[in-house]
C-alpha cells in the first residue's frame, strides 16, 4: 500500500515534459472543487433565507397562536387556558392578544389596517424592530410600521383616527383617535403596511369587547420544539380553541421554499456530477498515457492488487482535495457574504435586503461523504481496467 500511495502521489506531482498527468489532476481537482462549492453555497443560501423568513414571521406573529376556531373574541376565563399552558412548560411566554379590522384615518387619507392590541408588558419584542419614538405603548398610543407611516405622511406624535369597521353601517360609529408614539420596520412590508399596535385595553374599548380577547400568543426560547409543544396545547384544548404554528400559517411560504429547494439542488449536483465524470476521463486518459509504466511494472512482477491501488489512491486524492478545497470556498464565500453583505435583493419581495448564508457543518460533511462514496466507485472501476493490461501488450513496441 505505501508503494501504491507513494507512486500516486508522484504521478499527480508529475513533472514530466508533457505535464499531462499533473495538468489533468489540477483540473479534475479544480472542476470537482467547484461543483462542491456551488451544491455547498445553494444549501447555505437555502438555510439562511428560511432561517431569516422564520425570524421576521415570529418575532412580530410570534411562534404559536391559540384562538377560536372562527376567529371570534372568547372570555378567556372560560377556558383558563394560561393554567394549562403553563403546567405543560416552562420555556414558553404567554400573552393575550386581540386583532381585529379597523380603518385608520389621518386628514383625508385613509387605510384599511389590522389592530393587535397588546399588553403593555408583552411588547418588549418589538424594541428592535422600532426605528423611531419609542417601543412602549401609553393609553391612546399607538405603534405604525414604517411603510404605512411613509404612505398616509404619517408622522411621530401625530394624531390618527380608528373606525372599527363592524360599526361602519351601525347608527353608533365606534372610533378613537390615537397618539403615534412609535414606528417599526419589521422588514415584511405588506405586514409593516397593514398592522399596527396598541395597548389591549384600548382595543378592548374600540371594538366592544368588554374582557373579551382574540387568543394567545406563544413565544418559545427553544424553537426546535415548537412541533412536541404544539401537539401539548392542541391535545389539552377542545372546540371551538384551535392552535397553529407560524409555519402552518404561512403555508404556502414555506411550501414555496421546499419546492423549490428540491429543482435548485437537482440543478447544482448536476455540476457536481459533471465534475465526477470529468475524474473518470481523467483517470481514463492517465491509465493509457501511464500503459508502458503499468506493463513495466506487471513485468518485474509487482502485483495486480498493487497497481489497481495506484490508481484507485489516485482517485480518492482527487475526491479528497476538490471536497476540502470546494468546502473551504464555500465557508470563505460565506463568510464574506454574512459580514459585509456583498449581495443585496430588494426587501419587499425577499423580506431581507442582503442574502444570508448559514453554513450546516451536517450538510458540508454529507455532503462530503457521498462526494467520496461516488469518486470511490468511479476510481475503482478505472483501477479495474488498469490491472486488465498485459505487459505483453503494453511493451510490445518498446
Amino acid at each position: 500500500m505505501k508503494l501504491s500511495l507513494s507512486l500516486a502521489l508522484k504521478h499527480i506531482r508529475s513533472d514530466s515534459r508533457s505535464g499531462f498527468v499533473k495538468t489533468a489532476s489540477t483540473l479534475s481537482v479544480i472542476g470537482l472543487s467547484i461543483g462542491i462549492c456551488a451544491i455547498l453555497i445553494t444549501l447555505f443560501i437555502l438555510n439562511g433565507f428560511e432561517r431569516v423568513i422564520s425570524e421576521k414571521i415570529t418575532d412580530v406573529d410570534g411562534h404559536i397562536r391559540v384562538k377560536h376556531f372562527l376567529n371570534e373574541s372568547f372570555d378567556p376565563s372560560e377556558y383558563e387556558l394560561e393554567k394549562k399552558i403553563s403546567t405543560l412548560m416552562n420555556d414558553v411566554s404567554i400573552s393575550q392578544f386581540t386583532q381585529n379590522a379597523a380603518l385608520l384615518r389621518k386628514g383625508q387619507l385613509a387605510e384599511g389596517v389590522f389592530v393587535e392590541g397588546l399588553y403593555a408588558d408583552d411588547l418588549k419584542f418589538i424594541e428592535k424592530m422600532v426605528i423611531d419614538g419609542s417601543s412602549t405603548i401609553s393609553d391612546r398610543g399607538v405603534i405604525i410600521g414604517k411603510p404605512l407611516a411613509d404612505m398616509l405622511s404619517i408622522e411621530l406624535n401625530d394624531k390618527i383616527t380608528l373606525f372599527d369597521l363592524s360599526s361602519l353601517y351601525l347608527n353608533k360609529k365606534s372610533l378613537m383617535q390615537f397618539k403615534v408614539e412609535g414606528v417599526f420596520h419589521s422588514g415584511m412590508t405588506e405586514y409593516d403596511k397593514s398592522s399596527i399596535f396598541i395597548k389591549i385595553e384600548d382595543s378592548q374599548s374600540l371594538f366592544n369587547l368588554s374582557e373579551k380577547i382574540s387568543g394567545y400568543v406563544l413565544r418559545l426560547d427553544d424553537i426546535d420544539n415548537y412541533s412536541k409543544i404544539n401537539n401539548k396545547i392542541s391535545s389539552d384544548i377542545s372546540y371551538p380553541l384551535m392552535s397553529i404554528t407560524w409555519k402552518e400559517k404561512n403555508r404556502a411560504l414555506y411550501k414555496w421554499l421546499n419546492i423549490q429547494r428540491w429543482p435548485i439542488l437537482f440543478i447544482f449536483s448536476l455540476i457536481t456530477l459533471v465534475a465526477i465524470i470529468n475524474i473518470v476521463s481523467s483517470l481514463s486518459m492517465i491509465v493509457v498515457d501511464k500503459t508502458k509504466q503499468i506493463g513495466l511494472l506487471s513485468a518485474i512482477g509487482m502485483p495486480i492488487s498493487q497497481i489497481k491501488n495506484i490508481f484507485f489512491i489516485k482517485g480518492l486524492i482527487i475526491g479528497f482535495l476538490g471536497t476540502i478545497l470546494g468546502s473551504l470556498i464555500s465557508i470563505l464565500l460565506a463568510v464574506l457574504q454574512n459580514n459585509f453583505k456583498i449581495i443585496g435583493v430588494p426587501e419587499d419581495i425577499y423580506f431581507m435586503n442582503f442574502i444570508p448564508i448559514d453554513i450546516n457543518f451536517l450538510q458540508i460533511l454529507i455532503i462530503s461523504i457521498i462526494t467520496l462514496l461516488v469518486t470511490s466507485l468511479v476510481s475503482f472501476s478505472t483501477a479495474v481496467r488498469s490491472s486488465k493490461i498485459l505487459p505483453s501488450q503494453a511493451l510490445k513496441y518498446e
